[in-house]
């Protein structure tokens, strides 16, 4: 799934998606696009480079996960209890697209908006 391709997915997640490019500021990390739900992080990779797209996870699945498939691994920036780093350019498009919509369902059930 090229770079155009997984940002319409995660776009079509649902229409509290958002797109964000929140550290401009930084040098290292101005071309990192992050989605997020209520304004919390789902999914973000550097469009530079595209490689490793960094997603949230739940923490019993990440080792069953990491070691039944190679494009698993370390997220970037995050704490990897609760995050999962997925290549990019290696993970096969459904279990690219099954991770970020678990990452979108986790993140919208901890901080869906009351009322």
């Amino acid at each position: 799934m090229n770079i155009e391709e997984y940002r319409e997915y995660c776009l079509s997640l649902g229409k509290d998606v958002e797109e964000k490019l929140p550290f401009t500021a930084f040098h290292y990390a101005c071309d990192v696009l992050v989605f997020y739900v209520h304004g919390h992080m789902l999914s973000f990779f550097d469009c530079d480079k595209y490689s490793v797209i960094t997603l949230k996870c739940q923490p019993e699945r990440i080792e069953e996960l990491k070691a039944r498939y190679d494009c698993i691994g370390k997220p970037y920036n995050e704490s990897p209890k609760y995050w999962i780093g997925i290549d990019a350019n290696t993970a096969p498009d459904e279990l690219l697209q099954e991770l970020t919509r678990n990452s979108y369902e986790i993140v919208k059930a901890k901080y869906k908006k009351h009322g």
